[in-house]
């Protein structure tokens, strides 16, 4: 078969586009006229066959992936850094913020649950979580949750609003449920409980709230480029952030099924989470710069992103 050949001249070339042509008209006919599902299977795939060959496909080449791996992710990360540690400020301050208010306000706590709902909570509820369902649907679960918040986070950055709710409302959580763990006396199990996966995937969290911002940022301030230019190139930029996430939100995934709920010492889970971390920030610093000085920014290569006009400025 033509399809099959490595090389095609150009009459066999010409060939193969008739016959393209042709199969696909018999294709629109048998689905017609004689919906036969085994023929029209036959014809489909043939028709696929043929569009493949005469249109091309890219291939995911070794070179590309490793470019992705250790260029795009890292410079991607290590451009938005300084935003990270902006909302980790922030966000780490308005859970202690809203963790004291509620741990010193009846009301506040009252508007939680009944005493008996929150005393359930912090002696069974809390823990039982992390232990309700077999470890691998748990990751499954965990990982795919947080990747979509992840997603959500960096894609709906040009909005603004969505980003900030989404940041404040992981702080408020958190700040309510550690006062809620601390007005019961269950302060370390809350730390041990939280600490092993929550330092990475809080902050992978931070990092997508802070890519969104920064698209948000980059729609009011452009700079030389035109905010179109702009838009497209850092929103492409950005994406590659939240790839990059969805590799560590599977390993912050892997270790709140695994080692938070497992009967292990709590330094030794601390130490897996902290470590986790300092993989993390290091593939951040440590790439991350040696591919923005190599002139990588995260960004497609220009046969990928496609052409950009020039602009004066």
């Amino acid at each position: 078969m033509l399809v099959g050949r490595r090389h095609l001249s150009g009459a066999e070339t010409d060939e193969l586009v008739s016959l393209y042509r042709t199969c696909a008209r018999h294709l629109s006919r048998v689905r017609s006229a004689a919906p036969d599902p085994q023929l029209i299977a036959e014809l489909s795939s043939r028709v696929a066959t043929a569009r493949g060959r005469l249109t091309g496909t890219r291939e995911v080449r070794a070179h590309s992936m490793r470019r992705f791996m250790f260029q795009a992710v890292p410079a991607a990360l290590y451009r938005i850094r300084w935003w990270t540690c902006g909302v980790m400020v922030a966000e780490i301050a308005l859970a202690l913020v809203v963790g004291v208010w509620t741990l010193h306000s009846p009301e506040a706590m009252a508007s939680l649950g009944s005493p008996e709902r929150l005393d359930e909570y912090a002696h069974e509820a809390f823990e039982s979580y992390y232990s309700t369902y077999s470890a691998p649907d748990f990751a499954a679960q965990v990982w795919t949750n947080n990747a979509r918040i992840a997603a959500i986070c960096v894609a709906s950055g040009i909005t603004g609003v969505l980003p900030l709710y989404m940041l404040y409302a992981n702080a408020v959580n958190l700040g309510q449920a550690g006062a809620v763990m601390v007005d019961h006396g269950m302060l370390r199990v809350f730390l041990s409980l939280i600490s092993p996966h929550g330092l990475l995937e809080l902050t992978c969290i931070f990092v997508a709230g802070a890519a969104g911002l920064k698209l948000f940022w980059t729609m009011l301030v452009p700079g030389p480029r035109s905010r179109f230019t702009a838009l497209a190139t850092e929103g492409r930029a950005l994406i590659t952030v939240a790839v990059g996430l969805t590799a560590a939100l599977a390993v912050a995934g892997l270790i709140e099924a695994f080692v938070t709920p497992a009967p292990i010492a709590w330094p030794v889970k601390i130490t897996i989470g902290a470590g986790a971390l300092g993989l993390l920030w290091a593939y951040t610093l440590i790439l991350g710069r040696s591919a923005v000085a190599a002139g990588a920014t995260g960004d497609l290569e220009e046969n990928e992103a496609g052409y950009v006009q020039p602009e004066a400025g």
